[in-house]
């Protein structure tokens, strides 16, 4: 069994879809500043490690180193270029101002043209660069010193004359002010946003608030309404948005008033059409009561008022009948709740057959065209299959052939015909007679409830035809009225009447596959 679907509120939608990047987007604005704050934290310090490098470059001093040369035999020779060699010797003031930081700690290192040690501490890293060292530049690196991380600037300095290769001065410094600079600035970013944050929160709670209250005034203005008011709503006092809403609300009142009024009408048209049987039916019940109170009714009239009552009853339950058929007509859910395959044969065949007696009786040929008529009802490539409700489509049918004796008169004929059509796509039903016919001009208005032709003096309730109709536009089916005649000869002088209904055709290979419940077809 599904779970029903959990109502979501629109306000609570919104402020998700609101809120949700706000708060996606704050931890990225935290890490975002985490990296800015440590990029502005190095730059100074950077520059201070930079200027120390180049102060400790301009402590090297180039020396002479005094050596004969000497001949191939040990004799003294030419005297030869003496040898030079880089000298590192730290001021007392440049010392100070290594020692000068409380807050790290600072290594130097000095190596020579050729990669000697001169002074400073061993345990600074060499750099490996790729490309190649251009003297002066300062550049800086991201080092570790036993488990320590520093951050070190190196200087290639300029070779002197005599000199092959160029000495590395390094400088590097323990992390300790960066990372407190660089907390500060972190602070003083994200501090003020936990206070903006529910300040945005709450500001975006009350804009919400006032947005859709507009829609909380016309929720209360359609709740003070009357329960018979289904006047439009008036939109020009709804926001924009709410507009298509609103237009859709007042299409749904404006066809509510007109299926309201046809309900009103046709009880209006049902009491009025019941209270002339029962009337009827009354006035000869109490006339025959007082002419028997005073003996004045002999037998035969008595029974001629009996008749006359019987008469008046079973107009009135035709009328009630046919009420109740409408309104099974107009119950959607119901029709389309229990359709079935329904073998349209089957149903033509059997309702022509319940009429006969009483085209018998008023000698009215009655008759069946179609398949199963010469007796091969049944074959599985002849059976037309609607899908449908069985008692509807009955009671359709029921009417057509009832409406066509109703008008036909002694001696005419009445012809129930089904086919397809030539491409095999729909079901065609016809209920044609050879009665006065409907003139053009009321052939829309005989599908209304309570409507007669005009100019017959054939008794009836007018409501026969608009349960037709009503089924057919259930079932999807077309209903078209023509005459069955077009030029009157002395066998057909009247045009006669016949109802066209195209219904589409269920694609079934045989029989077997539709229900065989008999009750699928006819009640």
């Amino acid at each position: 069994m599904p779970f029903p679907r959990e109502q979501r509120s629109l306000f609570g939608e919104i402020l998700d879809w609101m809120l949700a990047p706000l708060l996606l987007l704050w931890p990225m604005s935290v890490a975002l500043t985490w990296v800015v704050a440590q990029e502005i934290s190095n730059r100074p310090y950077d520059r201070a490690l930079g200027d120390m490098s180049r102060a400790l470059a301009q402590q090297m001093q180039v020396v002479q180193e005094a050596q004969a040369a000497r001949g191939p035999n040990g004799a003294q020779g030419t005297p030869a270029a003496p040898p030079r060699s880089l000298r590192f010797a730290l001021t007392a003031s440049a010392a100070e101002l290594l020692r000068a930081d409380e807050a790290d700690t600072i290594y130097y290192q000095v190596l020579g043209a050729r990669g000697e040690f001169l002074g400073g501490d061993r345990a600074i890293h060499v750099p490996v660069d790729d490309e190649r060292p251009v003297p002066g530049q300062i550049r800086y690196r991201d080092d570790m010193i036993g488990s320590e991380p520093v951050r070190v600037a190196y200087l290639w300095v300029a070779p002197g004359p005599g000199l092959n290769g160029m000495p590395l001065v390094q400088v590097a410094e323990t992390l300790n002010k960066r990372s407190q600079l660089a907390t500060e600035i972190i602070k003083g970013v994200i501090l003020p946003q936990f206070v903006i944050l529910p300040l945005a929160v709450l500001l975006v709670w009350f804009a919400l608030s006032r947005g859709i209250a507009p829609l909380a005034e016309l929720q209360q203005r359609i709740r003070r309404r009357a329960a018979d008011d289904l006047s439009p709503i008036d939109e020009t006092q709804a926001p924009e948005e709410v507009a298509p809403l609103v237009r859709a609300i007042n299409d749904l009142l404006a066809r509510l008033d007109r299926s309201f009024a046809a309900q009103k009408r046709f009880l209006a048209d049902a009491a009025h059409q019941l209270k002339t049987p029962l009337a009827g039916l009354r006035t000869q019940a109490e006339v025959a009561q007082r002419e028997i109170d005073l003996g004045e009714r002999g037998p035969e009239a008595l029974k001629r008022s009996l008749q006359q009552m019987a008469l008046a009853s079973q107009r009135a339950a035709h009328m009630v009948n046919q009420l109740l058929a409408m309104a099974r007509a107009e119950d959607r859910e119901q029709v389309m709740r229990r359709t079935v395959p329904v073998d349209m044969v089957r149903l033509a065949t059997e309702t022509v057959r319940e009429f006969v007696p009483r085209a018998l009786e008023r000698r009215i040929d009655l008759g069946y065209e179609g398949p199963g008529a010469d007796g091969a009802a049944g074959l599985p490539q002849a059976v037309p299959l609607v899908r449908g409700h069985p008692v509807l489509l009955h009671e359709l049918l029921v009417n057509l052939v009832d409406n066509a004796l109703h008008y036909t008169p002694a001696g005419g004929t009445v012809t129930v015909r089904l086919f397809d059509d030539p491409f095999g796509e729909v079901v065609v039903l016809q209920v044609e007679d050879s009665g006065p016919g409907i003139p053009a001009t009321e052939r829309e208005l005989v599908f209304q409830p309570f409507y007669r032709a005009l100019g017959t003096e054939v008794d009836g309730s007018g409501l026969g035809l608009a349960i037709v109709a009503e089924i057919a536009r259930q079932h999807g089916a077309s209903l078209d009225l023509s005459d069955t005649y077009e030029a009157p000869t002395a066998e057909s002088p009247t045009p006669g009447a016949r109802f066209t209904l195209r219904f589409a055709r269920l694609r079934v290979s045989t029989p077997a596959e539709a229900s065989d419940d008999p009750n699928e077809v006819h009640p």
